[in-house]
């Protein structure tokens, strides 16, 4: 049984129940080493109904046809890139689709400016190379490596984050399926069900291009920000009660109207626009991604069921709002006031998130 302590169990743990109830009614065919068929994987991400009963909870909310061909691409010889701007469920789906494919997300890179060539090939045991020389038993498996030796799903987080002369490391991987040990003389030959999952985003600071030989090996899949209103609201009240559930707040602590009023505020400024397209907004530097807005209702849930009266007020939620919107302390506080001023404090029930803001922001 899962440690109940744990903030966040990984997929696999967390849906192990799920994830038992679709092999057991997938019919369809599997790539080998694969757990489930591709159908039952976007099953698995989009929700849904087994014939026994069993309902599978939506792990993504969008489009169909783009979980369907991430999925495809991992059936096939090429790897898969989800990219978009952050806070698009990139890493959520990357460790989901591993989760269902392989049994675990776990063999996981993570991509930081300072990443070494190692971390994606392999690394050695200093004392024991240093004793007895160059041998398997000095060698230390980086997560691609183990995934090529087991048949499963890597993942690398952050990709564009790594230096380029690292990131071209994988190019003879995913290309030949082949890592050579050439201080061993020998290499590791990837079995069956071997591909990898990388995402990347495309509008913070620091950031390298891909090769072209580099990105010619990946299937590219956008994920793009959730198309209308009510999706995006869907997304943040049922992750919001994920949280929590966790961090064990109370489930009545976000009312769904201050869900919708927070959702309400992102869509407006991230898109310069109202929701009804009749006044043009500035938008500010912050992406105001669906994972910011769960960020600030998860906070205000946190402030109403410690410091309030249990149920997240908007004096709660414009705690954490500024700071989401605010970034730049000059272009965007402008923005932010000028979007106080033209629609907050002229929208119908609306008077008291606009104090509530208006006094932390002054």
């Amino acid at each position: 049984m899962p440690d109940q302590s744990i903030l966040r169990l990984p997929a696999e743990e967390a849906y192990a129940k799920e994830l038992k109830a679709l092999r057991a009614a997938d019919n369809h065919p599997r790539p080998p080493n694969w757990l489930l068929s591709p159908r039952a994987v976007a099953t698995y991400l989009l929700g849904g109904q087994l014939e026994d009963g069993t309902e599978i909870e939506p792990k993504y909310y969008g489009s169909r046809r783009l979980i369907e061909v991430a999925v495809a691409t991992l059936a096939t010889d090429r790897a898969l890139l989800l990219t978009g701007i952050p806070g698009t469920a990139k890493t959520w789906v990357s460790e989901h689709l591993a989760a269902a494919i392989s049994g675990t997300s776990r063999l996981l890179v993570q991509g930081t400016a300072g990443l070494s060539e190692e971390a994606l090939r392999y690394g050695w045991n200093y004392a024991r190379l240093i004793a007895e020389g160059p041998s398997e038993k000095a060698l230390v498996p980086s997560p691609i490596m183990l995934a090529m030796k087991e048949g499963k799903i890597a993942r690398i987080e952050e990709l564009t984050r790594i230096p380029s002369d690292v990131q071209d490391a994988l190019i003879t991987v995913l290309s030949e399926k082949i890592l050579p040990i050439p201080e061993l003389n020998t290499d590791i030959q990837a079995r069956q069900g071997f591909n990898i999952i990388a995402t990347a985003n495309d509008r913070d600071k620091g950031i390298n291009e891909l090769s072209s030989a580099l990105r010619r090996r990946f299937n590219t899949v956008v994920m793009p920000l959730p198309a209308s209103l009510e999706e995006e609201v869907t997304i943040v009240k049922n992750r919001v009660a994920q949280i929590g559930s966790t961090l064990e707040l109370p489930p009545k602590a976000a009312p769904i109207e201050e869900v919708r009023r927070l959702v309400t505020i992102f869509r407006e400024l991230r898109n310069g626009k109202t929701e009804d397209g009749k006044r043009k907004l500035k938008s500010p530097s912050s992406t105001l991604s669906t994972a910011e807005a769960i960020s600030v209702i998860s906070s205000g849930q946190a402030l109403a069921t410690h410091f309030g009266g249990g149920e997240a007020s908007a004096a709660d939620i414009a705690g954490g709002l500024a700071g989401a919107v605010i970034k730049d302390p000059v272009q965007d506080k402008a923005a932010w006031l000028e979007y106080l001023e033209t629609v907050v404090k002229e929208r119908d029930g609306w008077n008291d998130l606009y104090d509530a803001c208006k006094e932390l922001t002054d």
